[in-house]
């Protein structure tokens, strides 16, 4: 039931018309959209949720699909190639595996910032990102931190740890 929710929420981003199977950022992307919707950010958040990409932006066309899409009260603004001296102004944040080299350093400047850190880097939840994407037997699946997470005041829903096969505490 609860990988239907995100299955679901994933196929609705995808263009009716689109026969094809999704591409793995495609599916990415969606799940960036699903995490958006089972994270409660502080009430002073603001009403824009600022998802920037820290490096070289892997989804393509498939983020354009999240620009102002409804988070609750919120609507989602993408930002590409956003610089490191900035990304405490995000409210979700995506190190892209050509930033790798920087995770730490950018690790420390959002530490106790409400900023959802979200990657696709082998072993990124253990080294304190909140949510990392992995693909494993062609599925698209996750490792959530809770403890970086409840370090920057975000919480994470239940739902959402339920579906994650490794919840770092």
């Amino acid at each position: 039931m609860r990988t239907a929710i995100l299955l679901l929420g994933a196929l609705a981003l995808l263009p009716p018309s689109q026969a094809v199977e999704p591409t793995e950022y495609q599916l990415k992307a969606a799940f960036l959209y699903n995490f958006a919707l089972f994270t409660e950010w502080p009430a002073g958040t603001g009403r824009t949720l600022r998802l920037c990409v820290h490096g070289q932006d892997p989804f393509g066309p498939a983020l354009d699909d999240l620009q102002g899409k409804p988070v609750r009260h919120r609507r989602i603004s993408i930002e590409r190639q956003a610089k490191a001296g900035t990304l405490a102004q995000c409210q979700i944040v995506f190190i892209s595996r050509s930033a790798a080299g920087e995770l730490p350093a950018t690790l420390e400047k959002l530490r106790n910032v409400p900023v959802l850190t979200v990657a696709d880097m082998p072993g990124a939840a253990r080294l304190g990102v909140m949510l990392n994407m992995e693909v494993r037997r062609n599925k698209v699946t996750f490792s959530a931190n809770l403890g970086s997470a409840r370090q920057a005041h975000l919480v994470l829903s239940s739902k959402l740890l339920g579906l994650a096969p490794e919840v770092i505490l």
